[in-house]
């Protein structure tokens, strides 16, 4: 079943688009602080423009302690003094509307701050009007009498999910780290609490949400134990009981009402779901839920066997089967994708999945960006992934490193481990590949000091390359990665009942060298050819192609070999051939 057939009842804005990802902590600093803020992306909003997005996604810059980097919310309708002010916010969407470009904002409501009012309201005493907005349970004691949390779940930032108060002598949950409280949608005051922020945004203009960690949001109330997954730990995932839980669905069409009655977008981020009909109930197109989601199938390919931060090698075949799965599940189903490589919690893709040594870095951030966005579904652009910034140094000793997760992990291991020179040297080699701070380096702007970031100090170190690899040598340099992205999104736009609304085929399924798919609308189609090595290699082009009439529309090559029908590409080359 196409997606063509029914066209252009199906055409929407957010298909079309290509959405901007700001980090606003390592974007860019007006005030010489060392941190990012909005009147900086203020300043750059012309930069956004030239590079052809249509629409901006700010992450959260809410009232937040900074425990978590913003997703630890204390107010969801104020901005926290470090990144401006509710009116910055107002003057960013002007500014962007009149460049013909959308404002999306990060919707975190999973859990707020512990410093949240209604939180501090809930902690106080039993008898809160909020007590209810968050979930307490009664303690389980052991066969020794030691008292221990409700349930094994584990907490995403090492630990328990749950966190003891004293006062009351009860736990409440956490899936994240203490200091983010999980809210409980349970109770009908939170939901329209939810709501009433949504509108908020909403009445300001705001386009649409990403929303954290959205699936969370309904959880197995009888909270039973988690299968045993890592049989060494004492606390284990829990997920199965809710990834994807009772009243998923329920909410998420409370919310795609309000959504629907401002003509906005959303996109939910949704670890942990693996059954697909899952995820069309949630994104089909009549469902009224969500537009799309999220997956980290892809991005979760290098995960070992203990969890994020042990070694896996990535197998061609897998990406393939993964990227066939979601694009002609999403076309045939109905549905939506949203695709990425790069986000503030994933390493920089260029390092992770090709090369980012000089004499190949160009080549590689060129094919990736062909090869991501000219898929069927919306495409998400990270700040500085439009330049190939790359991932940490492997010089960088733990003290660069900034981030919760990895630095708790670090923890963990040097307790566990603590005259294993050999496993903590390894460890530090997996921050390196997919630590969430390789995301969170700040902008490149420039050669200038500090990369053109800051006047300050930077809140986290500047990268060592960023003499460079820079945005300013990139915009007057002809075939930078820079350019190429333009050029790449202009060519979507060009075919876009192609490149957006048409079929997707899997080309050369079993060649470990060789990405190849087709998108083809009609009686047009196109190839999209990718070599993911150094090393050069021959691809056959499809009997009965002819190769002297087709029309190469796109190569990170000046000139490409083609022979008969076998083209030779070289290293990291990429085509995007007009049979």
């Amino acid at each position: 079943m196409p997606v063509a057939k029914s066209l252009e009842a199906k055409r929407a804005w957010w298909k079309e688009a290509c959405v901007y990802q700001i980090y606003p902590a390592s974007f860019k600093d007006s005030s010489g602080d060392g941190i990012g803020d909005i009147p900086g992306i203020l300043s750059k909003v012309d930069y956004i423009k030239n590079i052809g997005v249509d629409a901006v996604w700010l992450c959260p810059a809410y009232k937040s302690p900074q425990v978590d980097m913003g997703y630890d919310i204390a107010d969801y309708k104020q901005i926290d003094k470090r990144y401006g002010t509710v009116a910055d916010v107002e003057e960013l969407i002007k500014r962007l509307h009149s460049r013909g470009i959308k404002f999306l904002m990060d919707l975190v409501v999973n859990h707020t701050s512990n410093q949240h009012e209604w939180f501090k309201s809930a902690i106080s005493s039993k008898d809160s009007e909020f007590r209810n907005f968050y979930t307490w349970k009664k303690p389980k004691y052991d066969a020794q009498g030691n008292r221990q949390p409700p349930n094994n779940w584990s907490a995403a930032f090492s630990g328990s999910a749950w966190t003891y108060d004293e006062k009351s002598d009860e736990y409440y949950l956490n899936l994240f780290c203490p200091e983010q409280p999980d809210l409980n949608w349970e109770h009908p005051p939170v939901v329209e609490a939810v709501h009433d922020i949504m509108r908020f945004w909403l009445d300001k203009g705001v386009d649409g949400f990403r929303m954290d960690v959205i699936n969370f949001i309904s959880k197995d109330t009888s909270f039973p134990d988690a299968k045993i997954t890592f049989p060494k730990d004492k606390y284990q995932p829990g997920t199965e009981h809710y990834a994807a839980g009772p009243r998923l669905h329920e909410f998420l069409r409370g919310l795609g009402s309000i959504l629907k009655e401002y003509d906005a977008c959303s996109v939910g981020e949704m670890p942990g779901v693996g059954n697909v009909n899952d995820i069309i109930q949630a994104v089909g197109y009549d469902k009224g839920e969500l537009n799309m989601i999220f997956h980290f199938e892809i991005v979760d390919m290098d995960h070992g066997v203990t969890g994020k931060y042990s070694p896996r090698k990535w197998q061609m075949s897998e990406l393939k089967s993964l990227v066939n799965k979601w694009q002609t599940f999403m076309i045939n189903n109905d549905g939506w994708n949203a695709l990425y490589l790069e986000n503030h919690d994933q390493a920089r893709s260029v390092s992770r999945f090709t090369s980012d040594e000089p004499e190949y870095h160009g080549y590689a951030a060129k094919m990736l960006a062909t090869f991501l966005a000219l898929q069927s579904g919306t495409v998400f652009l990270y700040q500085g992934q439009e330049l190939g910034m790359t991932s940490v140094p492997t010089s960088w000793p733990i003290s660069d490193y900034k981030d919760l997760e990895c630095l708790n992990h670090w923890k963990e291991q040097l307790d566990l481990y603590p005259n294993d020179k050999e496993h903590l040297k390894a460890t530090l080699e997996e921050y390196q590949k997919k630590s969430r701070d390789n995301a969170r380096i700040p902008m490149q702007w420039d050669a200038s000091p500090q990369a053109g970031f800051t006047t300050g100090n930077p809140w986290m170190r500047v990268h060592d390359n960023y003499k460079t690899l820079n945005a300013a040598a990139q915009i007057s340099t002809p075939g930078s990665v820079f350019r190429y992205w333009q050029s790449v999104l202009k060519l979507r736009k060009s075919y876009r009942d192609i490149f957006i609304y048409g079929d997707f085929d899997m080309q050369v399924p079993k060649d470990e060298d060789v990405f190849a798919y087709t998108r083809s609308f009609q009686d047009q189609k196109i190839y999209v050819i990718c070599n993911f090595r150094k090393e050069a290699t021959s691809f056959e082009l499809p009997a009965g192609m002819d190769v002297k009439s087709a029309t190469v529309l796109l190569s990170n090559y000046e000139v490409s070999s083609v022979e008969k029908n076998t083209i030779m590409l070289r290293s990291f080359e990429t085509l995007v051939v007009l049979a």
